[in-house]
């Protein structure tokens, strides 16, 4: 018998989360499963539940939700042999989408965890981690880190409670347009510097961010790589007309934005524009630049 912890984000899918976490929790104990519930108060008090069950000698963690409950269980089992499940049930699910794993399909989910569970598999994927240059301590995240207009946009649309998916996005595009003007970057990787007047810089483990958003779309999980996206100084025009095409992921065509492949990134500001926003991560706030970024493969096992 296996000892599971479980966190489950019950305001995931206008609600559902609560019933796919119940759900959930009913298979996994019918099938003779030791069930830990480790849901919190709020975000941080979940994850601090999690590292101490993963501390505490989990045999998995499983958590029920969107790309935030998927952050959270990176954060949770990153670094460690403890293999992650997910019960993709968010409005986004950019992760769960990447990796085949079923979207809104509850039992479908746990049919793949019970699965994985009894053959003891997993698929070890990447995980990138965060931090503020010369601090230790920092943060895991699955899909992307982004730290321009794509990231007030995800902001934004974090505190619009309608409508669902990638139309949320569109709404809090046109918002975020409205007085947009270029923010200004360095971009270090390896041997290589980025400094301009930008409007999009993302650091990308997987293809996908926002409901769809196909922001690098050759972005692997488990290549051992980070997919950093530049997109140099738009118009409002400009960047009206490019943000759509994040989702075919059809920008890349266009000759002002670039794709660099590197195993370590620093963004940082500079006067050459506005002050960048909040970086965002696996639609989470991150903090201000400057931040730096590193992959580490195959850092998590997931359940598959």
């Amino acid at each position: 018998m296996s000892r599971i912890g479980l966190v489950v984000n019950p305001t995931s899918g206008k609600g559902r989360g609560a019933t796919a976490g119940a759900r959930t929790r009913e298979r996994l104990t019918a099938a003779g499963h030791s069930v830990v519930d480790l849901s919190g108060a709020s975000l941080l008090d979940a994850m601090h539940h999690a590292r101490q069950g993963v501390i505490d000698g989990l045999d998995a963690l499983v958590v029920v939700g969107g790309d935030g409950m998927v952050h959270l269980g990176f954060n949770a089992v990153a670094a460690t042999t403890v293999p992650l499940g997910i019960v993709a049930v968010g409005s986004g699910n950019d992760f769960a989408r990447a990796t085949g794993l079923p979207r809104h399909r509850v039992d479908a989910s746990v049919d793949v965890l019970l699965d994985a569970l009894g053959r003891s598999r997993f698929r070890a994927v990447d995980a990138a981690h965060v931090n503020v240059p010369g601090h230790l301590d920092g943060r895991w995240f699955a899909g992307v880190l982004s730290a321009g207009l794509d990231a007030a946009v995800n902001d934004r649309a974090n505190r619009l409670s309608f409508p669902r998916g990638h139309l949320k996005y569109l709404r809090a595009l046109v918002g975020e347009l409205g007085a947009f003007k270029p923010f200004g970057y360095r971009v270090t990787m390896a041997e290589r510097v980025w400094e301009s007047a930008g409007t999009l810089v993302s650091v990308a483990n997987g293809p996908a961010f926002g409901g769809g958003l196909r922001i690098a779309p050759d972005a692997e999980i488990d290549d051992g790589q980070l997919d950093v996206v530049l997109a140099g100084p738009f118009t409002r025009w400009g960047a009206m007309r490019i943000l759509p095409r994040l989702y075919p992921g059809t920008h890349l065509s266009h000759p002002s934005v670039d794709v660099v492949r590197a195993t370590s990134v620093l963004v940082e500001p500079t006067d050459a524009g506005l002050a960048p926003p909040v970086a965002m991560a696996d639609g989470e706030s991150i903090g201000p630049l400057p931040l730096h970024v590193e992959v580490h493969a195959r850092a998590v096992r997931l359940l598959v």
